[in-house]
């Protein structure tokens, strides 16, 4: 009697329902195409974190070397020996190459005889355009979190309106609309929701955030070029 009752107790265990979710349980009972969804979005996902991750010490690491390169380019006395001397350790910064760009131009405008005022045109379109430039550089990883924080969502509803889709399939081929048969795939297929929200939230969050940071690196350097054309300008007047 002891005996059957154990095995009655532990097959009645073994039937049991879970007592809560398990991603693991519900991704391998998933249908094919909705296992497809839910990897897509895991991947996207990775690939996010990937870039919040690195994006992020890349900002901090920019400002670090920027406020060093500022600090001693406005005190150096010669520029052309300054950028020299920097140019192996601090060329990559965006700052950098604003400089080299306006110096490239101002040694073709004071060639010769000089006509100020286009030279100080020429001198601030080389440096906007550097500046468009790096801040565009800059920001071209972003535009994946903007595309997973738009598609994302939808991506994972989709897995869910197929696992639906499935589930009542399955209601009608077993001709049993109990609650539950059904709960189980519709549980499975919410599933590819909630990652798809997993993946999508931090993205505009993210994206939200470095556009903002972008634009404060790029309004940075729009002024230091207008200090540093500033200061051409007033040697323009002096040739």
């Amino acid at each position: 009697m002891t005996v059957t009752m154990l095995l009655a107790l532990g097959a009645a265990g073994a039937d049991a329902a879970p007592t809560h979710l398990d991603p693991v349980r519900l991704f391998l009972d998933a249908d094919p195409l909705v296992k497809l969804v839910l990897g897509a979005l895991a991947l996207a996902s990775v690939w996010v974190w990937t870039i919040i991750i690195t994006f992020s010490l890349r900002l901090v690491a920019l400002r670090r070397k920027t406020d060093a390169y500022e600090a001693e380019f406005w005190t150096a006395r010669d520029l052309e020996a300054f950028q020299k001397s920097a140019k192996g350790q601090q060329s990559d910064l965006p700052a950098a190459r604003v400089v080299a760009a306006a110096l490239g131009e101002w040694r073709r405008s004071v060639t010769g005889k000089v006509d100020r005022e286009a030279a100080r045109a020429r001198l601030a379109g080389a440096m906007d355009s550097v500046v468009a430039a790096e801040a565009e550089a800059l920001g071209d990883r972003l535009n994946f979190l903007a595309t997973v924080g738009s598609v994302a969502p939808f991506v994972g509803l989709f897995g869910t309106v197929w696992g639906i889709m499935n589930s009542f399939f399955q209601i009608g081929q077993q001709q049993n609309s109990s609650l539950a048969v059904v709960a189980p795939g519709i549980s499975e297929a919410l599933f590819a929701t909630a990652v798809g929200l997993f993946a999508a939230i931090p993205a505009v969050i993210a994206y939200n955030r470095f556009s903002h940071r972008v634009n404060g690196v790029e309004s940075r350097l729009q002024r230091f070029a207008d200090r540093f054309h500033g200061s051409l300008s007033r040697e323009l007047d002096q040739l």
